[in-house]
């Protein structure tokens, strides 16, 4: 059976994929317990341990503001840490899958970026997480890179949860309208991910998963974000409406 190693245990993506991935194979979820992405040397030795067949790097550095104060750290997780995955993927002949971001970009463009465009990240956060992707394309390991926004989900620290929070504590709520970019459900990033993997694998004996080697057209980066866009206004309003009902249900 295939062993597929989540990092990210208890993130809003994480968890999600526990649910989803559990089908294809025999699943271990860590967190920074376990193997900690600001180690190197700790998570090189944790993830020969494990000896997994596929890699799902659910777990970063995600404090965009607090990043400019942490940039050691922040490239550290977001950096280091998915070259040293894509390494010991490449050693073991293991597929890794990574989950990046549109802050990669400069955020000047009128309409969605193509995953081909040029890059020019404008902060720690975003030069962080373009050297993880430029780290994992040139590692030689199988990969898939799976750009997203605007996370959001019923666990883990996201923006939904903190205008819930916010809006039973204040009176009044100020939000900008002038960033635009499209609110992405972490349940569906788990699910396509779910759906990307086995549309690649070998099946083997009991529909089980035996093996998961793309073919080298499948290899690369990928956009996945949910349709449609809004501002973080209209995104707020959006959420005042529907999501503590979600979160409560």
């Amino acid at each position: 059976m295939t062993r597929i190693l989540i990092t990210g245990r208890g993130g809003q993506i994480a968890e999600e994929l526990r649910r989803t991935l559990h089908p294809l194979g025999s699943l271990t979820v860590t967190g920074r317990a376990e193997l900690d992405l600001a180690d190197a040397d700790r998570l090189r030795s944790g993830l020969r341990e494990l000896s997994p067949d596929v890699i799902v790097n659910a777990a970063a550095y995600t404090a965009v503001d607090k990043a400019e104060s942490e940039p050691e750290l922040a490239m550290a997780v977001n950096g280091r840490a998915p070259e040293v995955l894509a390494e010991e993927a490449k050693r073991r002949g293991a597929l890794l899958v990574h989950y990046s971001t549109e802050y990669v970009f400069d955020g000047s463009a009128s309409q969605p970026y193509r995953e081909d465009e040029p890059t020019g990240p404008l902060n720690v956060y975003g030069r962080s997480k373009l050297a993880g992707e430029e780290a994992i394309r040139a590692s030689g390991a199988d990969y898939l890179i799976l750009r997203t926004s605007w996370v959001y989900g019923l666990r883990g620290h996201n923006f939904l949860r903190t205008m819930i929070r916010l809006a039973k504590e204040r009176d009044e709520l100020r939000v900008v309208d002038d960033q635009v970019g499209a609110p992405t459900w972490s349940r569906a990033i788990a699910e396509v991910t779910s759906v990307l993997l086995a549309q690649i694998a070998l099946p083997g004996r009991n529909g089980v998963v035996a093996g998961l080697r793309p073919p080298n057209d499948v290899i690369g980066i990928y956009h996945l974000t949910a349709g449609g866009h809004t501002s973080w206004h209209g995104f707020t309003a959006a959420i005042l409406e529907d999501g503590e009902s979600l979160i409560d249900g």
